[in-house]
């Protein structure tokens, strides 16, 4: 497969102004599987252009029609699904059978939940100081919204603020990752497909400090949606000063387990939570606070399901449930988290390095790691790859404050048989979403997602209907019919 990627722009599939292109790669093999196309500023600015004279058609189609359209790109994703899944394992990574074709699923209802959504954009009618007065506050499109969009799920995370910012009338200006142009772009051919018009989505692929940062900060653009690190959403947040702002940053997904926990529903949880998309998600269980009572028995039961359940590998072989990291940036630091917490005392009890024999120099063992303790960076920032780093704690509230003693806080999960305990953790810990006797990687996509307040989580919330509150905004209407 080698193939080359175009930007969609105002309907039309295009190269960079320039002609400049960058390579794909495969991770699994370090093989070239493509051409992209670099975008410039330029076309950036042409592409947000397209958007702004797209838009007021658009906002203009009844919240049906714009349903209707919504269905239309799930039909298109549900024909396309085996192709869509094998471009993600080519170009991400992610091994087909165990997790691609799981993604594409979340797609999908992504946009049969815009949908949905869209035919509920409901307003209010509150009362007036003037009995010959009426008020309508009601729904209305923000206008042209940016989406920059990461690489460790390429067709969910903008799936989820792509989907209902078209639904509700918004047209779109989309910079994805450039490691993962590829399903970007097959992406992008299912919207074209189901009669999307041209100019309501727009699709920039090159370097995010270039069409990133111009989508972004362009004034004509209203409304920015970032998912990814906290240094990178930080910066969109400098330069999209003044814009409504939806961040998805990151965070290191401390898992508490206490001495009364389900072992067993623990360590199952535990595998997900770690080694799920090779541990390049938000939400990943980076944190893992076992109580001292409970450590050994959990340590052993952990250490022996990962030697039966994780079958590092081929991707596209069925029975590979893990396979490389995307990038070597995300291997290096996977490597330097390790390598700092056994100079500062941690334990290696599986894994703990490359293993480029699988295909490529981005695979990295799944690693067990006890002993951690506060120290260390692996404890202290977010690591992104197939590691359980296992911490001691002695009480309940040494692990509330282990968790609120970060700038994280995204997801936290705690196993318990004292419901009462797990509901008080809850609500004593800094975090936009909780689990109790759940693991960190748990999430339904219908669901509010987003980091708390106060930290560097993020701001606002995506999932289903939840994301209306930042895509679209309250017009008050004053009616004098006396």
């Amino acid at each position: 497969m080698s193939e080359h990627v175009r930007m969609l722009i105002d309907g039309v599939w295009v190269d960079a102004e320039g002609g400049a292109v960058f390579d794909a790669i495969s991770p699994s093999t370090g093989e070239v599987v493509g051409t992209v196309a670099e975008g410039t500023r330029a076309d950036a600015r042409r592409a947000i252009e397209s958007a702004n004279r797209a838009w007021p058609a658009w906002a203009a189609l009844s919240a049906f029609e714009r349903a209707a359209a919504m269905e239309r790109v799930a039909d298109v994703i549900d024909e396309r699904r085996d192709d869509l899944a094998r471009t993600l394992t080519l170009d991400q990574g992610k091994p087909l059978k165990a997790e691609a074709h799981d993604e594409v699923e979340e797609l999908l209802a992504y946009f049969d939940m815009a949908a949905a959504d869209a035919r509920r954009m409901e307003g209010l009618m509150p009362p007036s100081v003037d009995a010959n007065k009426r008020v309508l506050a009601y729904r209305v499109p923000r206008g042209v919204v940016s989406i920059i969009s990461p690489w460790n799920w390429p067709y969910t995370m903008p799936g989820e603020i792509l989907a209902p910012a078209i639904a509700y009338g918004n047209t779109v200006v989309w910079a994805p990752a450039p490691t993962t142009s590829i399903c970007a772009a097959k992406l992008a051919e299912c919207l074209e497909a189901a009669e999307i018009p041209p100019g309501v989505v727009n699709m920039v692929t090159g370097p995010g400090p270039v069409v990133g940062d111009e989508v972004a900060a362009d004034p004509r653009t209203q409304a920015v949606g970032f998912i990814g690190s906290i240094a990178t959403g930080l910066t969109v947040a400098a330069r999209a000063a003044g814009k409504e702002l939806l961040l998805e940053m990151g965070g290191n997904g401390p898992l508490v387990v206490m001495d009364d926990a389900d072992l067993g529903a623990a360590v199952a949880a535990t595998l997900t939570a770690c080694f799920l998309n090779a541990g390049q998600s938000c939400t990943a269980g980076e944190r893992i606070l076992v109580h001292e009572d409970a450590r050994e028995e959990y340590l052993a039961l952990l250490s022996a399901a990962m030697d039966r359940q994780i079958r590092i590998g081929d991707p596209f072989d069925d029975a590979t449930t893990l396979g490389p990291l995307n990038n070597e940036p995300t291997v290096a630091k996977t490597e330097r988290h390790v390598r700092d917490a056994v100079d500062r005392g941690a334990v290696v009890l599986a894994g703990g390095s490359r293993a480029p024999s699988h295909g490529s120099d981005l695979f990295y063992e799944a690693t067990l790691l006890d002993r951690v303790t506060a120290d260390m960076e692996i404890a202290r920032e977010e690591t992104f790859g197939p590691v359980a780093p296992v911490s001691t704690i002695r009480s309940m509230d040494e692990a509330i404050h282990a968790v609120n003693d970060s700038p994280y806080g995204l997801l936290s999960a705690i196993f318990t048989r004292d419901l009462a305990g797990g509901l008080r953790f809850a609500e004593a810990v800094r975090a936009g979403w909780v689990n109790i006797n759940e693991g960190t990687n748990y999430w339904e996509s219908h669901l509010p997602f987003g980091g708390r307040a106060g930290s560097q989580s993020g701001v606002g919330r995506v999932g289903g209907r939840f994301s209306m509150d930042r895509l679209t905004e309250l017009k008050t209407v004053v009616l004098n019919l006396g």
